[in-house]
């Protein structure tokens, strides 16, 4: 059962990530509460896309409030991204950046 208040938190930041980083390149996937497609660049219509981060909903949290960093998070698997458009580490630094303002 997915906890109403974890997913509300999820959408608003993917709602900011939207507006950062508008396209669809790259689908971003916080399981099992959301999904967004984001970044310019080829539009993906079927099939598994070629540019997926996915994480979950507590490792997005610590991301943004700057507890988790991009590079250490994929290294320690809290983070999976594949594909060439998949690094997201400026992206969630700019987020980082908006919400500390």
């Amino acid at each position: 059962m997915r906890d109403q208040q974890i997913m509300q938190q999820v959408k608003e930041i993917l709602t900011q990530i939207s507006k950062i980083a508008p396209g669809h390149a790259v689908e971003l996937r916080i399981p099992p509460y959301s999904a967004i497609q984001c970044v310019e660049g080829p539009k993906h219509t079927r099939g598994t896309p070629p540019n997926v981060v996915e994480m979950s909903a507590d490792s997005l949290f610590e991301l943004v409030n700057g507890k988790l960093d991009w590079d250490a998070g994929i290294d320690n698997g809290a983070i999976h991204a594949s594909g060439e458009r998949s690094n997201l580490k400026e992206l969630f630094s700019e987020l980082q950046n908006r919400i500390t303002q």
